[in-house]
C-alpha cells in the first residue's frame, strides 16, 4: 500500500518535559477523541483548563513549570502516560493487519478521498453543524480503524457554526465566537518545497488563496482548506468564516473553493486519488476542474470528460425531499464557472446543462443533479431513503434506460463510530465480558451471545452510572442559563433537585427543523401531562437542538418547547438545554433510558443519533422513518405511527401524536415500572441486551465504511483498483443532455 504522506508544520509553541514528549504527538492526533483513557490523561494534567477547554493543545499551552515539575514525581500519572502513549502507537502501526489489508493485501493504488463540506470530530473543533457533519467525522474515525488508504477534504470554518444561548424569553440567539487554528489540534500544510501550501481557485475577476491545515484522525489526514490568509484581501478572507451562511453567493463561493481547492491541494500534493466519493452536493464542483484537466490533458470533449471522472466518483445523497436539494440561480453559477470554461475551451451553457435537475428547469443549478451526472454511482444513507431517492431522481437517467425494477439510486444505511459515543461505563462492561478488542470484532457473530449472557444488574448498574453523570450535567447546564436569566438565589438552588434519577428519562436531541417536529409530544399538553406528571411513574424529558439563524419556523418549535416547559404543570418535567453540540449529544445518548425521534415520514434520510443511544443501552421510540425503519424490532424499542408513507401533514401529525401518546402510555411507562422484587426492571434490561446485541453491530460506522469498501472503493472485480478507469458503481450513466 502507497503511504499517504502528507508532510506539516511543528503546531503550536510549548515547552514538554522530556519524559513526557509524546504528548505533543497524541494531541495533535484526533485518536485521543474516541480514546477514555487518553481524557483521563489530559483531566490529570490540568483537570479545570481540561474541563474548560476540552482541548489537549490549549490544554499544554497553558500548563505551567511548576505543574509539570509535580507530575514528574507523580508516578500513577507516569504509568498513565505510559500506557496511552503504548496503546496509541500499537494503533498507529498497525496498518499493515487492518481489516483493509486482510481485504486487498496487495493494494498498491491510491487514496479514496472523501470531500464534505463539514466534519464533527470533537466539541473543540466546530467544523460541524449537525448530522451530516458528524456523520463525516465517524466515517473518517472508521475509515482509520480499517487501515483504509483514506483521505478527507473539507474547509477550515474560523467561526464555525454558531454558539447559541436562549434568552429569558425562548428566543435564540446566535454567536460567533473565532477560533485560532494556532491552538487547535490542527497543522499548517507544506508543499513539495518544504514551505507552507498554497493553492489557489479562480474567481470572475481575481484568484482566491487557499491555506490547508492537516487533521490527523489516527490513520487518516484531512485537509481543511483556509481562505483567511494573507494574501487575499479582506472581503475573501471571510469566504470560510463560518459554516453554512445564509447567503446564497457566499454559499457558492465556499462550494467552489471546496471543490476546486481541494482538487488542486490534492495534485500539489502529488496524491492520486483511486475513488473520489462525493458526501452530499456541496462539493460537487469538484468535477468542474477534474473536467477542466481531463479536457486540457487529453484532448477529450466535455462528453468524454464527464465520462472519465465520473467513472471513478460516488456520490451520497442525504436529502429525501425535492426543496432540500441544493441549488443556486443560473446566473450566478455561470459567472463562477466561466474562467473554468474558457481554460477547457468549453462553452459555460454546456456545464450548466449538468445542473440542470429537469428539462424545462433552466433557472436553477441543482448541485445533486450535477453530482449524479458526474459519478458513477448514487446512494442514498438508509433503505428507506435510498427508495425516496430514487424516486425523485430515476428521470436523470435516459429514458430508453429505464427500469422499473432497477434502483438507480442504492444505499448504504449510515453507521456511528462505537468507540467514540459509548459512554465508559458501558465500553468497560463490554471489555469485562467481551474483551479488550471487541470494538474490532463486531461483526464476530457471538457477539450478541456474549452481550445478552451479561448479568442484568451489572447492566443496569452501568447504566444507571452514566444516568446519573447525564443528570448532573443537565442540571449543570440549567444552573448557567437560569443565572443568566437573573433569577434569584431561591430558584437557582431550586435546580439542584431537578431531574429524578429514579424517573423514566427521555431523550430528544436534533437540528430544529420543522420536518422533525420536536413538538410533536406536545401536540396534546394535556394528555402529556397526564403521562409525564405521575408520582408513581414520572417521566422527564430532555430537549436540546439548534435552528438554523434563518429558519425563523424552526426557532419559533425552540420558543414553543421553551415556554411548555416552564409551564407549572410541566416545571422540571421538560428541559431544554441550550447549545446543542457533541459534548451534549455524547452525554444524553450515554445516560437516557429512551430516545425519542418524531420525524415526518420520509423525510428522515437516516438519522443517527438513535443508534449512538442504541449501543448504549437505550430504547429507541420512533417515527418508522430512516434507520429505524431497518433497524426496529418490538424486543428493543417502539414505533410511532404506521410503516407507510401516510397523507397529508396535519392528518399526519394527529395520528403519530395520538400513537405517541398512546404507546408511551400503555406500552412504554409500564415496561420501565415493572420490577421484580429486587427492584431490577428485568423486561426493560431484556430490551437493553437485545438494543446492544442487534443494533450495535448492524448499525456501526464500521460496517458502513467495509460496506462501501467494498461495494464501491475496492470492488473485488477491478484488478486495478488505482487506475482512474476503474468503475465505481453498477448504475448506467444518467442523461447528461437533459
Amino acid at each position: 500500500m502507497q503511504a499517504i504522506d502528507i508532510r506539516a508544520r511543528d503546531g503550536a509553541e510549548f515547552e514538554l518535559p522530556a519524559e513526557y514528549a509524546a504528548l505533543r504527538e497524541l494531541a495533535y492526533n484526533l485518536w485521543w477523541t474516541w480514546s477514555a483513557r487518553s481524557h483521563r490523561l489530559f483531566h490529570a494534567i490540568d483537570a479545570r483548563h481540561w474541563l474548560h477547554y476540552r482541548n489537549p493543545v490549549e490544554l499544554l499551552i497553558n500548563v505551567t513549570p511548576r505543574r509539570w515539575e509535580q507530575l514528574r514525581h507523580d508516578e500513577p500519572f507516569a504509568a498513565a502516560y505510559r500506557e496511552v502513549i503504548e496503546e496509541f502507537r500499537l494503533y498507529q502501526s498497525g496498518v499493515d493487519h487492518g481489516w483493509f489489508r486482510h481485504l486487498r493485501p496487495d493494494y498498491q493504488g491510491g487514496p479514496v478521498v472523501y470531500f464534505s463540506t463539514e466534519f464533527g470530530w470533537h466539541e473543540c473543533l466546530r467544523s460541524y453543524s449537525g448530522g451530516l457533519g458528524i456523520l463525516s467525522g465517524d466515517h473518517s474515525k472508521a475509515a482509520s480503524d480499517l487501515a483504509l488508504p483514506f483521505v478527507g477534504v473539507g474547509l477550515l470554518y474560523r467561526r464555525g457554526y454558531f454558539q447559541q444561548t436562549i434568552d429569558v424569553d425562548g428566543d435564540q440567539q446566535h454567536f460567533y465566537p473565532r477560533l485560532d487554528p494556532d491552538r487547535l489540534p490542527l497543522r499548517p500544510v507544506l508543499g513539495r518545497d518544504g514551505e507552507e501550501l498554497r493553492v489557489s481557485a479562480d474567481f470572475p475577476d481575481h484568484p482566491v488563496m487557499l491555506r490547508v491545515w492537516k487533521a490527523t484522525v489516527g490513520r487518516v489526514p484531512v485537509l481543511l482548506l483556509d481562505a483567511d490568509t494573507d494574501e487575499n484581501d479582506e472581503a475573501d478572507r471571510q469566504i470560510t468564516s463560518m459554516l453554512y451562511v445564509s447567503g446564497r453567493e457566499m454559499r457558492l463561493c465556499q462550494e467552489l473553493l471546496l471543490g476546486i481547492g481541494g482538487v488542486r491541494t490534492l495534485d500539489a500534493l502529488g496524491i492520486e486519488p483511486a475513488l473520489w466519493h462525493i458526501n452530499e452536493g456541496h462539493s460537487a464542483l469538484l468535477a468542474v476542474e477534474r473536467m477542466r484537466r481531463r479536457i486540457e490533458r487529453d484532448g477529450t470533449d466535455l462528453e468524454g470528460a464527464r465520462k472519465a471522472v465520473a467513472a471513478n466518483a460516488i456520490f451520497t445523497t442525504h436529502t429525501p425531499v425535492p426543496a432540500g436539494n441544493e441549488s443556486f440561480d443560473t446566473g450566478l453559477v455561470q459567472r463562477y464557472l466561466e474562467p473554468y470554461a474558457a481554460q477547457a475551451g468549453v462553452e459555460v451553457e454546456r456545464l450548466l446543462e449538468l445542473g440542470r435537475a429537469h428539462p424545462d428547469d433552466g433557472g436553477q443549478f441543482n448541485m445533486t443533479a450535477f453530482a449524479i451526472r458526474t459519478s458513477a454511482g448514487t446512494n442514498g444513507v438508509s433503505e428507506l431513503h435510498g427508495r425516496v431517492a430514487d424516486g425523485l431522481w430515476r428521470h436523470m437517467w435516459a429514458p430508453g434506460e429505464q427500469d422499473a425494477e432497477r434502483r438507480y439510486v442504492t444505499h448504504v444505511t449510515n453507521g456511528v463510530h462505537i468507540a467514540t459515543w459509548l459512554g465508559p461505563e458501558i465500553a468497560e462492561l463490554l471489555a469485562r465480558h467481551l474483551g479488550r478488542e471487541f470494538m474490532l470484532n463486531l461483526a464476530d457473530p457471538g457477539f450478541e451471545q456474549a452481550v445478552r449472557g451479561i448479568p442484568d444488574h451489572e447492566l443496569w448498574e452501568s447504566h444507571l452510572q452514566q444516568k446519573r453523570r447525564l443528570l448532573v450535567f443537565a442540571r449543570e447546564r440549567m444552573l448557567d442559563q437560569v443565572a443568566r436569566h437573573g433569577r434569584a438565589p431561591g430558584e437557582l438552588r431550586a435546580v439542584e433537585t431537578l431531574l429524578r434519577p429514579d424517573a423514566l428519562t427521555i431523550g430528544f436531541a436534533r437540528r430544529f427543523a420543522t420536518y422533525k417536529r420536536a413538538d410533536l409530544p406536545f401536540r396534546d399538553p394535556e394528555r402529556l401531562r397526564s403521562i409525564v406528571c405521575s408520582e408513581d411513574r414520572p417521566v422527564q424529558l430532555l430537549f436540546a437542538g439548534k435552528a438554523h439563524p434563518a429558519d425563523r419556523p424552526g426557532q419559533d418549535l425552540i420558543r414553543r418547547i421553551w415556554e411548555i416547559s416552564h409551564r407549572p404543570e410541566f416545571l422540571g418535567r421538560v428541559l431544554y438545554l441550550e447549545n446543542y453540540g457533541m459534548r451534549i449529544a455524547r452525554t444524553l445518548v450515554q445516560g437516557v433510558d429512551l430516545w425519542l425521534n418524531t420525524p415526518r415520514r420520509p423525510q428522515e434520510a437516516s438519522g443517527t443519533s438513535g443508534m449512538k443511544a442504541a449501543a448504549n443501552g437505550a430504547l429507541n421510540f420512533s417515527i418508522l422513518d430512516g434507520w429505524w425503519a431497518e433497524g426496529h424490532d418490538p424486543a428493543h424499542g417502539w414505533a410511532i405511527g404506521a410503516d407507510h408513507d401516510p397523507g397529508d401533514a396535519p392528518d399526519q401529525d394527529d395520528r403519530d401524536a395520538g400513537s405517541l401518546y398512546a404507546v408511551l402510555a400503555d406500552q412504554i411507562v409500564p415496561s420501565y415500572y415493572r420490577r421484580d422484587e429486587d427492584g431490577v426492571p428485568r423486561e426493560w434490561i431484556g430490551r437493553m441486551k437485545a438494543s446492544i446485541a442487534t443494533l450495535l453491530p448492524r448499525f456501526s460506522a464500521s460496517r458502513m465504511v467495509r460496506e462501501y469498501a467494498e461495494r464501491f472503493y475496492f470492488p473485488r472485480e477491478v484488478r486495478d483498483a488505482g487506475d482512474d478507469r476503474a468503475a465505481a458503481g453498477s448504475q448506467p450513466a444518467p442523461d447528461s443532455a437533459q
